[in-house]
């Protein structure tokens, strides 16, 4: 990773229970932010910053990444990487909240791309924000999308209620056809999908 604030950040995030995404999703969104042109854009769970630092250097030079976590030093800590990196106070918006709290106040259709990576469980409620929250052209991310076992839960595999949402999350945009989807096996699994 060499040195620096993105490097400092992994550092942190990789002791903590918030592990941050691994180079290669961070790259996988900085080109995804980039293909778009993605002038505004939420991210569910800062974290230390990784995930935000990656999204940021995709975006457009004066776009703005919104930012959502429960966690005070968690986002503490994300502003300062921010800064660090290089982008001023204006192009982080941070919000200290619970995320099914906060994203029902964005606003419809305001942004160009969604990123969760958070708490499994919830994951298909913020597939309904996400789908809300896009534009026309824009893309839904959510990263954990490859970490639910293929085999159902049943009599020789006890529950897990996070695996389960995830197979039904994949299940469900993978048959919407309001949306253009794509699982890309990075890190724990990206699933994109595009509005169009």
């Amino acid at each position: 990773m060499g040195d620096g604030p993105l490097a400092d950040a992994y550092a942190v995030a990789e002791r903590s229970s918030a592990p941050p995404v691994d180079p290669m999703t961070g790259a996988a969104l900085r080109f995804l932010a980039a293909a778009i042109g993605a002038r505004s854009a939420v991210e569910v769970g800062t974290g230390y910053g990784v995930s935000g630092v990656w999204l940021l250097r995709g975006m457009a030079p004066d776009a703005i990444l919104t930012t959502v976590d429960t966690d005070a030093e968690h986002q503490d800590h994300a502003r300062t990487v921010f800064a660090g990196e290089g982008f001023g106070a204006g192009r982080a918006r941070l919000i200290r909240g619970w995320a099914m709290e906060v994203l029902p106040r964005l606003t419809d259709g305001g942004y160009d791309l969604v990123f969760v990576d958070a708490d499994r469980e919830t994951y298909l409620h913020y597939l309904d924000e996400a789908r809300r929250l896009l534009r026309p052209g824009g893309v839904m991310v959510f990263n954990g999308s490859l970490t639910a076992s293929p085999e159902p839960d049943g009599p020789l595999r006890a529950p897990d209620p996070a695996e389960t949402v995830i197979r039904e999350l994949v299940r469900r945009v993978r048959e919407d056809e309001g949306l253009v989807p794509l699982l890309m096996p990075v890190g724990e699994g990206l699933l994109a999908a595009i509005r169009p």
